[in-house]
């Protein structure tokens, strides 16, 4: 499904009613409209943000968990990307991001970021700081520079709902009632099978947020791709999540 705002939902990057609770609601309407007792979530990235707080809510309608790149949404993972940490292994993207910003507003650049982004009376503007906020994403999901990654970046239709839809979501903190909100629910689902697939070398979602999610729910599989980052698309990665699928199709077609 896509998400309320991005891809063919519409209205496209509209952020009212979009809310994590919003979206948690709109799986469950899925299911409901499609009729399935018990489904197998899987998401990656911001996904696996939605599919824990999916599970955290919905713990008897989930008969699995595929999880990739783990987000916990938490302070300290979205300044390390956008604010400091991420800057130190890519400078030279993150000084194109940086930059956009004028100096005197860079001591928060999620937060001048959005302001721009928000702003529909300057549509140029507007365009301009989702391409530079969707550039630097882009240019880091990947161990290695992944050309058709970037040129994402360069659609200006996808870069304003992106970035829009991340911002709104960061300066609201997710809509969680607290910064450890997912750790503090793993009692809730813990008892869900579930597979964590981490790239060794994400920068976008580092790996210290699934080696914490890991020993709160020590029961999950754990499997770090050596040679990866972020992305769904590199190899290692994605042989892990059809492995995962594999292994989940057998289990509950008994």
């Amino acid at each position: 499904m896509d998400q309320r705002g991005a891809g063919r939902s519409t209205p496209h990057a509209c952020l009212e009613e979009n809310t994590t609770w919003d979206l948690v609601g709109d799986i469950e309407t899925l299911r409901k409209h499609l009729g399935v007792d018990k489904w197998l979530v899987f998401g990656g990235s911001w996904g696996s943000t939605l599919s824990l707080v999916y599970a955290a809510t919905h713990p008897d309608r989930v008969a699995g968990l595929i999880l990739r790149g783990i987000f916990l949404l938490r302070r300290k993972e979205v300044e390390w990307f956008y604010q400091k940490g991420a800057d130190s292994i890519f400078p030279d993207a993150f000084d194109k991001y940086r930059e956009f910003i004028p100096k005197d507003e860079q001591h928060d650049l999620v937060a001048a970021y959005h302001k721009r982004l928000m702003n529909d009376s300057e549509p140029d503007q507007q365009v301009a700081a989702a391409r530079h906020w969707t550039e630097w994403e882009m240019a880091t999901s990947y161990l290695l520079p992944n050309e058709d990654s970037l040129k994402r970046g360069e659609d200006d239709k996808f870069a304003l709902a992106f970035a829009r839809i991340e911002s709104h979501y960061f300066v609201n903190k997710g809509f969680l009632p607290s910064d450890s909100f997912l750790l503090d629910s793993v009692p809730k689902f813990k008892h869900i099978p579930a597979v964590i697939v981490q790239g060794r070398y994400d920068v976008v979602c580092p790996i210290v947020s699934a080696w914490e999610l890991h020993k709160a729910w020590p029961e999950a599989e754990f499997k770090v791709v050596p040679d990866a980052g972020h992305s769904a698309n590199e190899r290692g990665i994605g042989e892990q999540l059809v492995a995962a699928m594999e292994s989940f199709k057998l289990k509950l077609s008994r």
